[in-house]
């Protein structure tokens, strides 16, 4: 089954390469529409998930993101339609020049061609990732997770009856069908037809995925983000910055998992800001000092630093100073999104070049490392990774490019 699916995937992505814009925007469009009309389809889909899910005791940050609504559904055509007026990368020319023998040579942005993503329960990608593949000239072979197999099935029928009525070939966009492990595990192993592989969702998926697969893979996703609250801080502007990061969605991978307070400011703050997180419902984890200082607090082990909860737990760590906050984020983070909390710019200049994460954040939450929030359009996920693309991937990264060279009979000496 995996190696039909890829062949057809790669031959669609030959046709894929040819479109114009307008074609591929056309297209987009249409799907936009068929996801509206087809809501009801794709809500009953996601109903069935939702409830096999609850009877499991999925927990409420993840029934979150698997949940569907109307307006859900809503955000998903807008998101293939800003997609769709986005500009086309493929065909752009990033330089020129000419060599001394008279050649002319130029780099030139190409479609990767076939890309493969594994993603957890969280349906919406579907939409997102199609659109954004479709933009980019690519085609793309989607195997999302078994909680939301019915709701991604359902999603992706419409989207390839959409294409249907396009000049996009329908076999650009393909769903694997089947929950099983093996399945997975034997699509990592199609580097003959599928160009890279993006891993969306949790560490372990993606850990599995960088070891198993035989194709080049860009990680997304792992969030241990943290937020720094300097001693020199906007303490009336730190704590709902605080809480948003927390709470505003803590299923997302750029919710804040960690909260590093100065000592200076420890004795003063925590008891502020501990009482606004339980009041959310966040369950508070602290080191030594901190339970010291607010000692109904759980206490914080070696484990919780690494962690990411994806769930309304934070863990809150007292640091001496700036040095001791970047060395704790660039040990224990996982390079994704980062803040700090200080009226300093040099403070704030210091954190940004020295923590080594894709996004990193002065007086703002964490979660804003979103392609859409960015203006980059839908994304595909938020790479973590320094080879091809960091933090969010949007239609301008999922290309690669090739040199042309024009000659007038050139040979080599």
């Amino acid at each position: 089954m995996i190696e039909e699916i890829c062949i057809r995937a790669k031959a669609a992505s030959v046709e894929m390469a040819k479109l114009t814009s307008d074609a591929k925007n056309t297209a987009l469009c249409q799907m936009a529409n068929a996801l509206e009309a087809n809501a009801e389809k794709i809500l009953a889909a996601n109903q069935a998930d939702v409830q096999t899910a609850k009877a499991k005791g999925l927990k409420a940050s993840l029934l979150d993101r698997l949940s569907l609504d109307q307006k859900k559904i809503q955000i998903m055509s807008k998101g293939l339609r800003e997609v769709s007026v986005l500009p086309d990368p493929i065909g752009t020319i990033l330089s020129t020049w000419t060599r001394p023998n008279g050649l002319i040579i130029s780099q030139v942005r190409v479609p990767m061609g076939v890309v493969g993503i594994i993603y957890e329960s969280r349906p919406d990608v579907t939409s997102d990732a199609a659109g954004i593949c479709i933009k980019s000239g690519n085609a793309v072979i989607l195997r999302g997770g078994s909680d939301a197999l019915h709701s991604i099935i359902a999603i992706g029928d419409v989207l390839r009856e959409a294409l249907a009525t396009t000049n996009v070939p329908i076999d650009a966009v393909q769903v694997v069908n089947s929950p099983e492990r093996r399945v997975a595990e034997e699509l990592m192993g199609m580097r003959q037809y599928i160009d890279v592989l993006i891993p969306r969702g949790g560490a372990e998926l993606i850990k599995t995925v960088v070891e198993k697969s035989h194709i080049p893979v860009i990680e997304t996703g792992t969030g241990n983000c943290h937020v720094y609250v300097e001693e020199d801080a906007d303490l009336e502007k730190a704590t709902p910055i605080v809480i948003n990061a927390k709470c505003q969605r803590p299923g997302t991978c750029n919710a804040a998992e960690k909260l590093l307070v100065h000592s200076k400011i420890a004795e003063r703050y925590l008891p502020s800001v501990i009482p606004a997180l339980r009041a959310q419902g966040v369950e508070v984890r602290g080191d030594e000092e901190v339970s010291r200082i607010v000692p109904y607090v759980k206490a914080a082990t070696e484990q919780d630093w690494y962690t990411e909860y994806l769930d309304l737990i934070i863990a809150v760590k007292v640091v001496k100073n700036l040095d001791e906050a970047i060395v704790h984020i660039n040990k224990y983070g996982t390079h994704h999104s980062d803040s700090i909390l200080t009226k300093d710019f040099d403070k704030a200049l210091r954190f940004i070049k020295e923590v080594d994460s894709a996004a990193v954040y002065w007086n703002a939450s964490t979660r804003f490392t979103d392609g859409n929030q960015f203006g980059l359009g839908a994304e595909i996920g938020i790479s973590t990774q320094k080879l091809h693309a960091r933090g969010p991937m949007s239609v301008q990264h999922l290309v690669t490019t090739k040199y042309v060279i024009l000659g007038d009979g050139q040979i080599r000496k």
